[in-house]
């Protein structure tokens, strides 16, 4: 009876600890960039932030792997990374007046709160999502 509630007690505190881990593991979502979903995100009043990346730009790359960090930092949970394709998104770069790749835009709904150009360390692209928290 004894190592039934104990091993029942492992159990619970083994469920809940993953539930824990994966909640944290998904705090900052990436995906594709879409007209759709950004405003989707923009009209629920809810984080986001438009990256945009070119595969050829090391500082881009940078970026990622600094977002790939984040992506388990719990403060950063209902953030939402749409990842654009620099060379691609070229109405996009206009409407949002984009020089050059590697240039973040993060809104608070349809407010834009800031932007990071060439930013690539993890704590000051953090700094910066927090601003729309």
């Amino acid at each position: 009876m004894k190592q039934q509630t104990m091993s029942h007690t492992i159990k619970a505190s083994t469920a809940a600890l993953l539930m824990t881990l994966s909640a944290w593991a998904t705090a900052l979502e990436m995906k594709p960039y879409s007209a759709a979903e950004l405003n989707d995100i923009q009209q629920k009043g809810k984080p986001v932030a438009v990256h945009f990346h070119a595969d050829w730009c090391s500082t881009c790359v940078a970026q990622t792997k600094s977002l790939e960090i984040l992506k388990s930092d719990a403060q950063l949970k209902g953030i939402t990374v749409l990842v654009a394709n620099y060379d691609k998104e070229k109405d996009l770069r206009t409407s949002m007046k984009i020089r050059s790749q590697s240039t973040m835009v993060i809104f608070k709904g349809p407010q834009e709160v800031t932007r990071l150009a060439g930013q690539s360390k993890a704590d000051q692209i953090k700094a910066a999502f927090v601003k729309a928290l």
